[in-house]
C-alpha cells in the first residue's frame, strides 16, 4: 500500500524587508488535490522571519485538520521558495540571524512532536505561485 503523502506549499513575504508581511499555505495530497488553503497578515517584519512563520501557520493547520496519530503516518514534505530557511530546517544550514532563533525552535518542536516524517524541500518561486498568491493577498490588506 501506498504510503500517504501531503504536500504543504509555504510562502511568505515583507514588502521592504522589513515591512508590511503576509504569508500563504497550500495542503495537498497525494493526487494534488487542494485539502486547504489559508493566509494571514503579520504586520512588519523580514522576509525570512514570514517564511518561518509561514510554515508553522502550515503545520497548525495540519494539526487542526487531521489527528495526531494520522499525522505520524504521513510522509509530509514541506515545499517553500526559501532556500535559507528550507537549508535551515533541513540541518544544512546555520542560524546567523538572531530572530530566527525562535521560530527554528517553534518549528522543529512540532517537528519532534507532531511531524517525525517531515522532509523540507526548496522550491523555485514558479513551482510556488499559489502560495506566493496567498501571501501577495495577505500583504494587500496593509
Amino acid at each position: 500500500m501506498q504510503k500517504e503523502k501531503i504536500t504543504l506549499f509555504t510562502d511568505g513575504g515583507a514588502r521592504g524587508n522589513p515591512g508590511p508581511a503576509g504569508i500563504g499555505i497550500v495542503i495537498t495530497d497525494n493526487n494534488g488535490k487542494v485539502l486547504k488553503e489559508g493566509s494571514k497578515f503579520l504586520g512588519e517584519t523580514t522576509n525570512n522571519f514570514a517564511e518561518y512563520e509561514a510554515v508553522i501557520f502550515g503545520l497548525q493547520t495540519l494539526k487542526k485538520l487531521f489527528s495526531t496519530d494520522k499525522l505520524k503516518e504521513f510522509d509530509i514534505e514541506v515545499k517553500l521558495d526559501s532556500q535559507l530557511v528550507a537549508e535551515q530546517l533541513s540541518g544544512r544550514y546555520q542560524i546567523k540571524e538572531e530572530t530566527l532563533f525562535g521560530q527554528f525552535i517553534k518549528v522543529h518542536n512540532m517537528q519532534v512532536k507532531d511531524f517525525p516524517k517531515i522532509k523540507f524541500t526548496y522550491i523555485s518561486r514558479e513551482e510556488n505561485k499559489e502560495a506566493d498568491r496567498l501571501a501577495n493577498e495577505a500583504m494587500d490588506v496593509a
